[in-house]
């Protein structure tokens, strides 16, 4: 069973326990921040005031969003009804889907009084030292020098065809493959809409630490620590009136928010998380 299927079957019995809320309204970036670190996300939120976050720059997803009628078509949907669409549709809806599973994952944590361990850290708890080999998928390139200045090797896994060949004290690659050589990996949270995230894994196998950090980062984490996934790394929305307002402006939203690092082994999982309701 795939990733998205299994998120689904969790929040199906979730549904069981718990009245799940509507969704609210879509909020979106202004269009003059499109491709830039202000415009890289959607926020759902739910009539309970829970938001989940969704990558929007992935093809055109965010201008169709901004020019189409999904924002006034969601307005009082089925959050469940929408999060289907994240194993049942592509492109813009299955991002879509994506983030209303990111919401109804707030919505449980939150009616369950779970709130994983806030962290500073930007690179996933993974503390690169001399020997280790860093596989990184995606090309987070405010990280790049702390990985390099640790004495670690470091391996980019990319995408985009431009950016591959040997760098200053890096290599970035377009074959995943590569991974395989590497002790512990940092992928970005944007493979849970591409389809990638099963390969990556699986070429990630002899990694003994693998952190899936983002924004977009805020599902259910039972799937993907099964999968071998050692920490998740997401966004914790602290002030919805500030994150929101912050957002459609474009503007950062870092006072409204913090990074939380939520380690395999300090999870309770979701059957005892439900035993909480």
């Amino acid at each position: 069973m795939t990733v998205a299927r299994e998120l689904l079957s969790l929040l199906e019995h979730l549904a069981l326990r718990m009245k799940l809320p509507k969704v609210r309204a879509l909020h979106l970036p202004p269009p003059d921040k499109a491709g830039t670190k202000d415009g890289e996300f959607c926020a759902l939120e739910l009539d309970d005031g829970s938001m989940g976050l969704g990558y929007v720059l992935l093809d055109d997803t965010l201008m169709q969003l901004l020019n189409g009628p999904q924002r006034s078509e969601l307005v009082g949907a089925d959050a469940l009804a929408v999060a289907r669409r994240y194993a049942e549709s592509d492109g813009l809806w299955r991002t879509l889907g994506y983030t209303a599973v990111c919401a109804l994952t707030r919505s449980f944590f939150d009616r369950t009084g779970f709130v994983p361990d806030a962290s500073a850290d930007s690179i996933g708890m993974m503390n690169p030292v001399p020997g280790d080999h860093i596989g990184m998928v995606g090309h987070f390139n405010p990280l790049i020098p702390r990985i390099i200045q640790s004495g670690a090797q470091l391996t980019v896994a990319e995408l985009k065809a431009e950016l591959a060949g040997d760098w200053d004290g890096y290599r970035v690659t377009l074959d995943v493959a590569e991974l395989a050589d590497c002790n512990k990996v940092l992928s970005t949270s944007s493979v849970m809409l591409n389809d990638t995230l099963d390969l990556i894994l699986q070429h990630s196998r002899n990694a003994r630490y693998f952190a899936l950090v983002g924004p977009g980062a805020g599902c259910l984490p039972d799937p993907l620590f099964e999968r071998g996934v050692t920490l998740l790394g997401g966004t914790w929305i602290t002030d919805r009136e500030g994150f929101r307002a912050s957002l459609v402006e474009g503007e950062s939203w870092s006072r409204y928010a913090h990074k939380y690092a939520l380690l395999r082994q300090d999870y309770p999982g979701f059957d005892a998380l439900l035993g909480r309701l």
